[in-house]
């Protein structure tokens, strides 16, 4: 209704228009003028922009099927890290199928099966730990020592750091890795303060790098000294009049017994009378 509306508005606008200027001008030249364009649609201004868009591809050379790739939607590669399970070769029988002797004389596919070929990712772990224990073990049968769990948190360790490597973002391995860590140091400081000999053997073979820790880990303070004043006060004064009560209690116990005795010694001589 209000397009009508302004149609008949204009339309009735050209023709006095017309009528004034003496003809000199169409009156479709001054509709148009007076005249809003109408608004495309959207479907059409899309249709236009894509057809525009292939045609930009066509002149450059390029198919509108292989659309160009923006760099931040590249895929990332990542570097190739070498790992601690490198050095295991495939042909290496696994753990429970190296004292087996028909293990050697079986069939290719067989022999696959069993060799670290197509082993899991656990199996190639505990095998090098296995490796790293016959480095530092102190006699054949040793599976409980320091040395022993020292190279056993060593294997997880390192294969803790190659999976962070990869999954940054892992915090539940992260916590588990500094976990074993701090279990490795106190190890290592036990069996550096028992057998220093076997400290320097494991460190040398596992290529362990000990760093001696700080002393003390706190900021001193004007606040924390009158403190630890404080505290160290009321600890003397609390031991000293614990020892005055086991002082007491001694004397009433030994009263006790001395009451007790003269008692007796009386009721022995009342008996005798």
């Amino acid at each position: 209704m209000f397009v009508r509306c302004a149609l008949k508005s204009a339309s009735f606008a050209a023709r006095e228009s017309c009528v004034v200027s003496g003809g000199k001008q169409t009156c479709s030249a001054l509709v148009s003028k007076h005249v809003r364009p109408a608004v495309r649609p959207l479907s059409t201004n899309i249709s236009d922009r894509w057809a525009s868009n292939a045609e930009e591809l066509k002149a450059g050379g390029r198919s509108l099927s292989v659309q160009p790739v923006r760099s931040y939607a590249e895929a990332g590669k990542k570097d190739a890290r070498q790992s601690q399970l490198d050095d295991l070769p495939a042909a290496m029988l696994k753990k429970e199928y190296a004292a087996v002797p028909q293990a050697q004389m079986t069939d290719d596919v067989v022999r696959r099966l069993l060799t670290l070929d197509l082993a899991s990712h656990k199996e190639k772990l505990r095998l090098k730990e296995e490796q790293l224990v016959a480095k530092v073990r102190l006699h054949e049968n040793d599976s409980s020592s320091l040395a022993v769990k020292v190279a056993v948190l060593t294997a997880r360790i390192r294969n803790y750091q190659e999976h962070l490597q990869q999954h940054p973002k892992d915090k539940a391995n992260k916590r588990r890795m500094l976990m074993s860590v701090d279990r490795r140091k106190k190890m290592l400081k036990a069996l550096r303060s028992t057998r220093y000999d076997v400290f320097e053997s494991v460190c040398a073979q596992l290529g362990i790098s000990y760093a001696f820790p700080p002393e003390y880990y706190r900021r001193v303070t004007h606040r924390w000294l009158a403190k630890k004043a404080l505290c160290i006060r009321v600890f003397n004064e609390l031991q000293k009049r614990r020892k005055e009560h086991r002082r007491m209690m001694a004397e009433a116990a030994g009263g006790a017994k001395a009451e007790a005795a003269d008692k007796a010694s009386t009721d022995v001589q009342g008996t005798a009378a």
